[in-house]
């Protein structure tokens, strides 16, 4: 065995945890984005790491089932409290992929606080669940099943309306929302929970457009797993390799993000969302290779080579999404979902009509 593995066996995971520790959390940034109406704007959502396919991983994370039994590498899920704004992780939890999200997600109510925002999507809006992640003082905002029976228990003057969820009180909104474009039109309804009952303090139409910035987590795991991953396994032959290369891969993430947040800090009225991580990545790389950027002097310069690399390449103002996420890496070479898909631009406009029930 390779004595950089001898030595990594040595460490074990735990100074990797307190590592992360350490470095977590949401990055300050004066950049607007980052809140609404006073509130940090978090969202919390699982994906799916592959690991090697050992006798040792095997034992503890299970392969995903499929209609022969089960097929591919071992899985350990993965779920992750993000801050929207920046894309920063505050807390994470892993561990078997036979464990659900919800149990993951639960274990992250100890990272919640007051004057938080969660957003989540559909799979969240257990009761139980909802209920455990409110009592931290942390407002939510998750979408449901439109079908879903909640029964009002008063109605507000915008159309929405209140509900029990056990213990907890919640409010109501439905809503349907249009995307006009060139090649035609869709229309989707959505029903929203949010603990943020005051329709005047909190208008029911900017909750809704809101809510898309949920979609910020999904773009971290996708940094995470095929920026910096390139779409590869994990390395780590072993239960206890995989826990430490994890929590390594969550710090090298936090420490490129607070990077690139203390780099557009810098020029004020630039938005987080400009920054690129793969820019971002590759000065890192580069200064590791090249073994410079070495703290000599006792002034810390916080945009450094990382931050210059990124205000030099910034990408332009965030598009309208107007497709569903598709599996990009094909997994036959075969056209198995039909007509081949349109990947081109549109402009597009999204228009919010709020539904109203009746009293």
């Amino acid at each position: 065995m390779p004595a950089h593995c001898q030595a990594r066996q040595r460490l074990g995971a735990a100074p990797l945890k307190a590592l992360f520790d350490l470095v977590r959390g949401p990055v300050a940034t004066t950049a607007t984005q980052a809140r609404w109406r006073g509130l940090l704007v978090v969202a919390v959502d699982g994906t799916l790491l592959p690991v090697p396919d050992t006798p040792a991983n095997l034992a503890v994370f299970a392969k995903q089932r499929c209609n022969n039994g089960a097929g591919g590498y071992p899985q350990v899920r993965l779920a992750a409290l993000v801050a929207c704004g920046t894309r920063a992780v505050i807390g994470a939890a892993f561990g078997p992929a036979t464990t659900g999200e919800l149990e993951y997600a639960g274990r992250l109510a100890g990272d919640l606080r007051a004057g938080m925002l969660l957003l989540g999507d559909r799979n969240f809006a257990a009761a139980d669940l909802l209920n455990r992640l409110a009592a931290t003082g942390a407002h939510l905002l998750v979408r449901c099943k439109s079908g879903r029976r909640l029964p009002p228990v008063a109605r507000c003057g915008d159309g929405s309306f209140l509900a029990r969820l056990g213990a907890l009180t919640v409010r109501v909104i439905d809503a349907e929302i249009s995307l006009v474009t060139s090649k035609g039109a869709r229309t989707g309804h959505y029903r929203l929970l949010t603990t943020l009952t005051d329709p005047s303090a909190h208008p029911a139409a900017e909750l809704i457009r809101l809510y898309h910035e949920r979609w910020e987590v999904e773009t971290a795991y996708a940094e995470l797993k095929s920026t910096i991953l390139g779409g590869r396994v994990l390395r780590a032959r072993t239960p206890a390799g995989v826990e430490q290369e994890i929590w390594a891969l969550l710090v090298a993430y936090q420490v490129l993000r607070t990077a690139m947040t203390d780099a557009t800090d810098s020029v004020p009225g630039t938005d987080p969302d400009r920054a690129g991580f793969t820019v971002a990545l590759s000065a890192a790389r580069d200064q590791l290779v090249l073994a410079a950027g070495i703290m000599t002097e006792t002034v810390i310069d916080l945009v450094g080579v990382i931050g210059r690399h990124v205000l030099a390449h910034l990408l332009p103002a965030r598009r309208v999404r107007t497709k569903d996420r598709i599996v990009k890496r094909a997994i036959s070479k075969y056209n198995a979902r039909g007509p081949a898909i349109d990947r081109a631009t549109y402009k597009a406009t999204i228009s919010v009509n709020m539904l109203t029930t009746d009293p």
